[in-house]
């Protein structure tokens, strides 16, 4: 009986320290904001929602006082809702814990649920605004692509097949460029490729690796090249697609 009381002692311990570092995780911030909006009635609507949502206090300030984070009616932000004939931005001027849940839940699927729930009355509405298009990296890299791709036969293709026009060349055990990019890793490997066996003993790099040790010459006639060189193959190989391996095999 003894040991079971102290179990749920600890339990409970356990319990109120995860709730209190809950608390004082939520940091309240101020909030600046316009007359017009604040009189629209939307924010008694929508900040106790986000405050019930994430135990996080929220003090409205005026445009003239000092907030971490204000609603502005011009560009200067990221785009929140749309309300009064115009669209309205969130401008953190200071991050915290708080600030940035704040953004986060209002570009976010249940703020912006939240925001396109209110109520309309008398005739002022409120919803979500345009999500903001995010760019997609296309992990192309900037370079001259086409003098990569003839670097790329000249110094790769003794081993590697580089392109269509290569495919039965270089030597069968070594992996072709397509086959290496489909390694997550493709981009630091090809970038320090002359520092991965078996390159250091053949390759060159003009201003970065070591002269050859006298004593030990290179094995085949060495592979030389600049960091320029470098760039345009790393260039090419971006722009080479991934090659198509199928789907993982399928145990049992």
């Amino acid at each position: 009986m003894a040991c079971r009381k102290l179990l749920i002692f600890v339990f409970a311990c356990i319990w109120m320290s995860a709730s209190v570092n809950a608390v004082r995780s939520a940091e309240p911030f101020r909030l600046s904001v316009p007359q017009d909006l604040n009189d629209s009635g939307f924010l008694k609507y929508l900040l106790p929602r986000f405050s019930l949502k994430t135990n996080t206090r929220i003090e409205l300030v005026s445009p003239e006082d000092l907030a971490e984070v204000r609603l502005l009616d011009e560009q200067g932000g990221t785009p929140v809702f749309d309300g009064l004939d115009r669209t309205w931005y969130a401008s953190v001027e200071q991050e915290t814990g708080g600030t940035k849940r704040f953004l986060e839940w209002l570009t976010g699927d249940v703020g912006r649920r939240t925001i396109d729930g209110f109520p309309a009355k008398d005739g002022i509405a409120f919803t979500a605004a345009a999500p903001v298009a995010k760019e997609v990296d296309d992990g192309l890299i900037a370079g001259d692509a086409g003098k990569g791709e003839k670097l790329a036969v000249v110094h790769c293709g003794r081993c590697h097949r580089v392109n269509a026009a290569t495919r039965m060349a270089g030597i069968g055990s070594t992996p072709s460029f397509a086959i290496l990019r489909t390694l997550a890793d493709w981009k630091p490997r090809f970038e320090a490729f002359f520092a991965l066996n078996p390159h250091p003993s053949f390759t060159l790099i003009e201003d970065v690796t070591e002269p050859f040790d006298e004593t030990r010459p290179p094995p085949i006639v060495p592979v030389e090249m600049t960091l320029e060189d470098l760039d345009a193959i790393l260039a090419f190989v971006s722009r080479i697609p991934p090659a198509d391996l199928g789907a993982p095999l399928q145990y049992q």
